[in-house]
């Protein structure tokens, strides 16, 4: 049995197909103010020490791990 949909149903049924896209939201641009080795002895933590420096002084840092050179990231972002 082969059935036939009225214009109205082809209408509904694209309508309901359709995939809306929104653009991409704005990639914050990042600025690295210091590179800490994630090999620290155990119990200090010198990038979180120099963030929180940071922070006190105004700046909105934050750390960041990168796994591809095994290192903490100290980095301000703004958003471009």
């Amino acid at each position: 049995m082969t059935t036939t949909l009225s214009p109205a149903d082809v209408a509904a049924h694209e309508a309901g197909s359709y995939v809306r896209q929104s653009p991409p939201a704005p990639k914050p641009q990042r600025t690295v103010l210091e590179s800490f080795s994630a090999g620290a002895p155990r119990g200090q933590w010198p990038a979180e020490s120099f963030a929180a420096e940071q922070r006190r002084n105004g700046v909105p840092a934050r750390v960041v791990m990168d796994l591809e050179s095994d290192s903490f990231l100290v980095i301000v972002e703004a958003v471009s």
